[in-house]
């Protein structure tokens, strides 16, 4: 893939485009290559850096986090009033947060779009129209069942006490080509196995004409009226602690594909979206849970897919159970304890096993565009999602024990482990939702979809409200929150809004 780097221009630069997209990950990516397959000149600009497949392979996972996830994976959001500091991971490179999952794809549950149908008025968006779009991405990035010979013994021992309870567990279906489970894939897949954008998308673009540059932070739009017409910003230098040369591009139509998180930021600075006010609200995480458990036996629960397996028997609570297992080195930044107590807890480690569970919630979130490059991210939990963390803990407790576990270690700060009676006996209604940890990857809705400007910011073109030639095609056009991982969903609707717009735009832009 001939990505231009632009940490290596030392000028200047002035660009010129028939579309201009910000943003190199799902959303991104799926924009560019069907404007380029439609004829349509392409450039995209990327603001982390370009890691080559076997860059990524080569980082350990503390390498890879500093190298091409933002903020080194330290940025959050933070909980206002009984809500949890969430842990809000995103990526930076290209490829964007595409490079960083663990290639899990779902489509949009049904009861999800019936609800965007019949509540929110978009028709459009009925699981009839969205299923061609579906299929497509799915034959197009490889996505299929992970086999259960591939899920580690962490899993198998979740499904065992699933059934003990009378529930089923469920294959996750992944876009991987020959993956055989080494369990790195958020840091990078040593094998290359992941059918990540930057592996499957953004090549395919570049073959039809699109332009990608690396290092490009775009820091505001030109407007002229209810026009764009290009934007400015500044490159990355090698050197961080000086200023890297500046960048204007001049194009006709500009999509903004920078994430849930970054894209409504941009639309902020660059003065997008007063009127409606809707621009950086309306945000929905996904907040997800783990917890671990300890058996007699040894389990390596890190041999095997990192995920494989979910049970959605407790969607009717707002909760999804998913399996996940980091690497050893990762995992062990979370296991509780100070000194000889941590050390004893990490000897453990080979008799550990590990699930999680996410909730489908409201929309309680806020970005705010402040001074500096990362915007204020907050979020206040409604008090239905706080009632839905302990009836997570709750089913993974009570699986893990049907399972046989013997010591139960809780995503509670400060919190030391507990042996199955403990556990039963834990007064729930007594642990406040501040205290629990809580992780994202999941930021959705910040410019989202709708039918009328005053509770939107872009229609069901993802055009946005009085503008002429400004798009948004990314997780944060998502309407509501999904209950499960969004990346197939961001792919099958950038698909359909880019084709729409390459249809729409006249001949020659």
């Amino acid at each position: 893939m001939n990505v231009e780097v632009g940490r290596n221009l030392s000028t200047d630069q002035v660009w010129e485009t028939d579309v201009l997209v910000v943003g190199s990950g799902a959303g991104g990516a799926i924009a560019a290559y069907e404007l380029a397959n439609a004829g349509r000149d392409v450039l995209i600009l990327e603001e982390g850096p370009f890691l080559r497949p076997k860059e990524h392979a080569s980082l350990r996972p503390t390498q890879h986090m500093r190298a091409a996830w933002r903020q080194g994976a330290m940025t959050a959001a933070l909980g206002i009033g009984n809500t949890p500091v969430i842990n809000l991971t995103m990526g930076r490179c290209v490829g964007g947060s595409s490079a960083l999952t663990g290639g899990v794809c779902f489509r949009t549950p049904g009861s999800v779009l019936k609800t965007w149908t019949e509540t929110r008025g978009l028709v459009e968006l009925s699981e009839k129209n969205l299923e061609p779009f579906f299929d497509e991405i799915e034959r197009r990035l490889h996505i299929q069942p992970v086999p259960e010979p591939m899920w580690s013994n962490s899993t198998h021992l979740f499904g065992a006490g699933l059934r003990k309870l009378g529930t089923k567990i469920k294959a996750i279906q992944r876009n991987t080509v020959d993956c055989s489970g080494i369990g790195q894939c958020n840091f990078g897949c040593p094998q290359g196995s992941k059918m990540s954008v930057d592996r499957s998308v953004l090549p395919e673009a570049m073959k039809r004409g699109a332009r990608l540059v690396s290092d490009c932070l775009v820091e505001r739009l030109v407007m002229e009226g209810s026009r764009v017409v290009g934007a400015r910003g500044r490159i990355h230098r090698e050197d961080r602690t000086r200023k890297g040369p500046r960048f204007e591009v001049r194009a006709k139509t500009v999509v903004v594909a920078a994430g849930g998180v970054h894209s409504p930021s941009l639309l902020q600075a660059s003065g997008v979206g007063k009127r409606s006010r809707q621009v950086g609200r309306n945000l929905t995480v996904h907040p997800a849970f783990r917890m671990i458990a300890r058996f007699d036996e040894p389990v390596h629960g890190w041999s095997g897919s990192l995920q494989s397996a979910f049970t959605d028997a407790y969607e009717h609570e707002g909760v999804t159970l998913m399996s996940v297992y980091v690497p050893p080195g990762a995992m062990a930044t979370g296991v509780p304890g100070l000194g000889p107590e941590w050390m004893s807890n990490v000897e453990k480690m080979p008799y550990f096993a590990m699930f999680g569970g996410l909730v489908h919630d409201e929309a309680g979130g806020r970005v705010r565009k402040i001074w500096g490059r990362e915007p204020l991210v907050t979020y206040r939990m409604c008090k239905g999602d706080q009632a839905k963390i302990p009836a997570a803990m709750k089913r993974l407790g009570e699986t893990w024990l049907a399972a046989g576990a013997q010591e139960l270690f809780l995503p509670i700060l400060g919190h030391q482990s507990v042996t199955p009676d403990q556990f039963r006996a834990l007064d729930w209604g007594s642990i406040p939702a501040r205290l629990y940890e809580c992780s994202s990857q999941h930021p959705l809705g910040t410019c989202r979809m709708g039918t009328h400007s005053d509770h939107s910011v872009v229609d069901g073109k993802g055009k946005v409200w009085d503008m002429d030639n400004l798009y948004v095609m990314d997780g944060s056009v998502i309407p509501t929150s999904l209950g499960v991982n969004p990346q197939e969903t961001i792919m099958a609707m950038v698909t359909r809004l880019a084709r729409g717009l390459a249809q729409d735009l006249p001949a020659g832009q």
